[in-house]
């Protein structure tokens, strides 16, 4: 008896009428120091070395601890014991030897730490790129708003005029607002 009732009960068929469309940025923000460490953690073994490597022999305690060497090793020969004459070839050659590849493995590191960089660069471009777009959209949005608004301006002044009525006739709304007062001004006075 209910769906007799209700089916013959015609339904208004009511049809919204959209105003505009939005369009979502298909880009998706992510967080760019997970997808780094999830990078490093799949790293091979040859890249861990490297960044294990880079982040030793970039620190500033290496760096002293290379000086005190250099300096002890400098006092040692000039006061203690001459097993390396002044020129300190010895020195120079454990000191110039592993610079080679260490400059190497340094500069294999810093390439892949610099893919943190990367992904920071390329996440920002595109977080721009969404809010250009959702800007766009919403200047899209607002010029939609303004065309309907002057349509149905133009149809509420139609309507007065075929009942006879003057635009000029019609009273204005007191907007407190548009008279140049700022909405605290108007709330403080309610």
């Amino acid at each position: 008896m209910q769906s007799e009732i209700h089916s013959a009960t015609p339904q208004p068929h009511h049809r919204r009428r959209v105003l505009f469309n939005y369009h979502p940025h298909p880009y998706q923000p992510l967080n760019v120091n997970k997808v780094f460490e999830a990078e490093k953690a799949a790293a091979s073994f040859n890249k861990r070395v490297a960044i294990n490597m880079t982040k030793l022999f970039s620190a500033m305690p290496t760096f002293w601890l290379i000086v005190a060497w250099i300096v002890l090793w400098i006092a040692a020969n000039a006061t203690i014991a001459h097993f390396d004459p002044l020129p300190w070839p010895l020195l120079l050659c454990l000191a110039s030897v592993p610079q080679l590849p260490l400059m190497i493995v340094i500069m294999v590191g810093q390439g892949l730490l610099g893919r943190q960089q990367e992904l920071q660069s390329e996440a920002q471009f595109q977080t721009t790129e969404k809010s250009y777009h959702d800007i766009e959209q919403i200047m899209a949005h607002l010029s939609a708003q303004d065309d309907e608004i002057l349509r149905q301006t133009h149809m509420i002044e139609h309507l007065l005029l075929a009942a006879g009525i003057s635009p000029e006739e019609v009273a204005p709304i007191n907007n407190p607002i548009s008279n140049g007062a700022t909405f605290t001004d108007v709330t403080a006075k309610q």
